[in-house]
């Protein structure tokens, strides 16, 4: 809610509803995006390969709205010049900026969101392997960082002495 302009706001959704590294997401163009089936397609992603991953509704509907303002060249977010994509750097001060205004004291980087979204996909109960794939890790232990566990969720958890 913090994000006003329409570009950033589109990107910053972009990251988290598909957990995209900051390289990939300045890489993305038009055709990347594929609403009907709720898809990203990562173009030589870290290891140069490529995937799929999660394109939210929401995140789309932001995309559009921004696009409505005036998108030019073959980036889905150009730089200063049109034939080039905007750089990494830039997204990172978006998100820092974007932190501040919103009154976040802890740190955040871009791969936070990256982490968040796999951090929740996993507390929404998705299995581990499809986390990897949507991520783009090659091995489950690069992955398995992501099953810390939150405090909350191990409330929910009922000892095997308690099932009936």
């Amino acid at each position: 809610a913090a994000v006003h302009n329409p570009k950033h706001r589109a990107l910053l959704m972009l990251i988290y509803s598909g957990g995209l590294r900051v390289g990939e997401v300045v890489r993305l163009r038009p055709e990347d995006l594929d609403a009907q089936r709720g898809l990203i397609h990562v173009r030589g992603g870290k290891g140069r390969k490529d995937r799929y991953t999660l394109l939210s509704d929401r995140a789309y509907r932001e995309v559009t709205r921004y696009c409505e303002y005036g998108r030019s060249g073959p980036w889905l977010f150009p730089g200063t010049r049109t034939d080039r994509h905007i750089t990494t750097r830039t997204v990172q001060h978006i998100v820092e900026s974007a932190r501040r205004r919103a009154g976040i004291a802890k740190r955040v980087t871009v791969h936070t969101l990256r982490h968040s979204f796999a951090t929740h996909l996993l507390e929404a109960g998705t299995d581990l392997r499809y986390i990897q794939e949507l991520l783009g890790h090659a091995s489950t232990r690069t992955t398995q960082i992501y099953t810390h566990v939150s405090t909350r969720e191990l409330g929910r958890i009922r000892s095997p002495l308690d099932l009936p």
